[in-house]
């Protein structure tokens, strides 16, 4: 058995400068295959063919896939270059195994860091269509060449654009959440300056609790700061400031949160958990931080002031709103702009639906979110058949509109103060809703997708 880990490393020396200090180390890939080498990758020896699995599953775990996803692609290609895999794969890293008839090879593979990329995400999941259709006399390095274009795939956009993207997207969030033009305003500026510092700070590969602290608590400040601008030259009623929360909404980790439930539906309970704990770690952060800023500035999670509205005027407004928001999240999950638009219709559906239930009475929040969710999952699995887009970046924009943040940051802002009664009806709240979107998600899953309704 071979093992191959990304390790951390040890400084040579107490007087050391740590800024080169690596804690995580490349692989070579090239290493494991001769580039002179013209035979397929069927002929190729264990390793070569083992390595092929392993770069792929990791590749596309990067991209913020769930664990099925990723085990399904590892599988199809083991299949392909007539050998079996079992793998055990979590938020970061893959532990695999290749068997062929008379011999295996292990390896460990991990992850840095995590992340969403779309793009990158459609790219991989075409070359493995295109692998199992055509695949049969690629050589290895034929395949790792194709592997080195998608890997060195930059991002579609600037931190200024995923900045405007955030901006687009919160501000959409604080309408549908009930807030007029002035929380719309601040918010986006808000939410803008501060996704462009986090987007910033992780290029400079800083580590995740400082990006989401330190841009959660700009995104409040600088909500605080344009409202105080506009009370300059308006007089502003005292409950627009409740909007702040609006504007730390793009933190929101959507992509963990929706997969964690959809492995945990598939038995991949190690990926399924660590997903989740990631996720919950997250919003404990960041609703901590906003509520420091909250106590530090004065400001209060009020409720909205009341829109003059007629029932079809806010219908009609809703579903640019969802779209629009959709259509942001999306750009920050680098997306396409057609991709993000696609999405956004679907959000747009799905999202003014779930409202327009509740809003009526017809069924609980809890129930409209399901509904809500299996709505988009079904429009997904039909946009997919006929574009092609991986389903996950299509379904997960369109439904983390629907995470109730705002309940979240209220659960915790209430137990804060040691509310502790006033802060478990929010937290109730929030998690009956958190609970039933991958739940739609699932069940359109299995109504739309014969491979993921089989359990072999």
């Amino acid at each position: 058995m071979r093992k191959l880990p990304i390790e951390q490393g040890q400084p040579k020396s107490d007087n050391e400068d740590l800024s080169n200090y690596r804690h995580h180390m490349a692989i070579h890939w090239h290493d494991f295959y001769s580039s002179d080498n013209v035979t397929s990758a069927q002929k190729a020896n264990l390793v070569e063919r083992s390595t092929i699995v392993g770069r792929i599953g990791i590749m596309m775990l990067a991209c913020g896939t769930g664990a099925w996803r990723v085990r399904d692609s590892m599988n199809v290609v083991s299949q392909k270059l007539n050998m079996t895999c079992s793998a055990d794969i979590g938020l970061v890293s893959i532990e695999y195994t290749c068997m062929d008839a008379n011999n295996s090879y292990t390896q460990a593979l991990s992850l840095p860091n995590t992340g969403v990329n779309t793009t990158k995400l459609n790219a991989l999941e075409s070359f493995v269509k295109e692998f199992d259709q055509r695949g049969d006399h690629w050589t290895v390095g034929e395949i790792h060449k194709r592997l080195d274009v998608i890997h060195r795939m930059k991002g579609n956009y600037s931190p200024l654009q995923v900045g405007l993207a955030a901006a687009l997207a919160c501000s959409a969030f604080v309408f549908l959440l009930g807030g007029g033009p002035i929380e719309m305003i601040c918010s986006f500026f808000g939410a803008g300056i501060g996704n462009y510092v986090r987007r910033k700070m992780i290029d400079r590969k800083l580590t995740l609790f400082a990006c989401l602290a330190t841009s959660v608590a700009v995104a409040c400040v600088i909500y605080v700061m344009a409202l105080k601008l506009l009370n300059m030259g308006i007089s502003l009623n005292p409950r627009h400031e409740a909007g702040y929360i609006g504007a730390m909404l793009f933190v929101i980790p959507g992509f963990p949160f929706i997969t964690s439930g959809l492995d945990l539906s598939k038995l991949d309970m190690r990926s399924g958990l660590e997903r989740l704990a990631y996720a919950v770690m997250i919003i404990i952060v960041a609703t901590l931080v906003g509520w420091l800023v909250a106590m530090l500035v004065h400001l209060k999670p009020e409720n909205f002031e009341p829109l003059a509205l007629s029932p079809l005027m806010l219908f009609l407004l809703r579903l640019p709103a969802s779209f629009c928001g959709v259509f942001g999240f999306s750009i920050m999950f680098n997306s396409t702009p057609k991709m993000a638009a696609t999405a956004g219709v679907i959000g747009a559906i799905a999202n003014t639906l779930r409202l327009e239930l509740v809003d009526y009475n017809v069924m609980p929040a809890g129930a409209a979110a399901f509904l809500g969710a299996l709505t988009a999952g079904i429009l997904a699995s039909f946009v997919r058949d006929r574009l092609g887009y991986p389903r996950i970046s299509l379904t997960v924009p369109a439904i983390v509109i629907m995470v109730p943040g705002l309940y979240l940051y209220r659960a915790m802002y209430n137990m804060g103060l040691t509310s502790i009664s006033v802060g478990a009806l929010w937290i109730t709240k929030a998690l009956l809703i958190i609970v039933f979107l991958p739940l739609g998600l699932i069940a359109a899953r299995i109504l739309g997708d014969p491979k993921w309704r089989h359990t072999s």
